[in-house]
């Protein structure tokens, strides 16, 4: 929901979630009014089942930009269903969380897509322990998007993008008040909607990490840095774009 809402605000014109079927009646009650939901089959122990496979390409047809990731869980139902959908993917697609959890070792099947790992998330992809300091993050960020051919989003302090034509962007926005769950999850969703509204994958990775850190910034001011939480950084969203603009 994080992410759905971080995509409106960000200037998504519609977006749709898509849930296990048992949980929709409760997500409908507290999601953002203006977020759709898509219900999807399910397995036992209530994660997003195979079986929702033709239901999800069908409906991804109608969608500008995909998004998977966030509260997805590690069910190997789930990682199954993510490994096979990403090939069927024709438009854009970012991957956080557990959906890049689900590629774990085999890094290249994510040719194409905006990846947005932190460190520990790298380090289960790829096995390469990412080292501290802006020369190293760049040269791991910068070598991993070139080989593979991804648009990857390097979390952490002074965020790196880099996609695979070679060109690196560090972010000098956000406080450490953002490492906060859920955080990432917002900026998955503003990444997917800024390419939905045209924007090329590094310059829709570069500016949603921009901003994102500058809404963080504009939270921390009025909540404090130990007192700020997810949904503050998508409430500044608005502020943040107008401050740049």
């Amino acid at each position: 929901m994080l992410c759905a809402e971080a995509a409106m605000r960000a200037g998504a014109g519609l977006v749709t979630l898509g849930i296990p079927k048992s949980i929709n009646s409760a997500v409908i009650k507290i999601k953002p009014k203006e977020v759709m939901t898509l219900p999807l089959p399910e397995t036992s122990a209530g994660a997003l089942s195979m079986a929702g496979y033709a239901k999800i390409t069908a409906f991804i047809r109608k969608a500008g930009v995909v998004a998977i990731g966030p509260g997805l869980s590690a069910d190997p139902s789930v990682q199954r269903l993510v490994r096979r959908l990403l090939p069927s993917l024709a438009g854009p697609v970012v991957i956080d969380a557990d959906g890049l959890n689900a590629f774990a070792g085999c890094p290249a099947a994510l040719k194409h897509a905006v990846i947005t790992p932190h460190a520990g998330e790298m380090y289960r992809l790829t096995g390469v322990r990412v080292a501290s300091g802006d020369a190293g993050r760049k040269k791991v960020a910068k070598q991993f998007a070139r080989y593979y051919n991804v648009t990857i989003v390097l979390k952490g302090h002074r965020s790196v993008v880099a996609d695979g034509q070679g060109r690196v962007y560090v972010n000098t926005t956000g406080n450490p008040g953002m490492a906060t769950a859920g955080s990432g999850d917002v900026l998955t969703g503003m990444i997917a909607a800024f390419l939905g509204q045209g924007l090329d994958k590094f310059s829709a990775a570069k500016y949603a990490v921009y901003l994102h850190g500058l809404a963080g910034d504009l939270a921390a001011r009025e909540k404090t840095q130990v007192s700020l939480i997810a949904s503050d950084i998508i409430a500044h969203i608005p502020q943040a774009v107008k401050k740049s603009s």
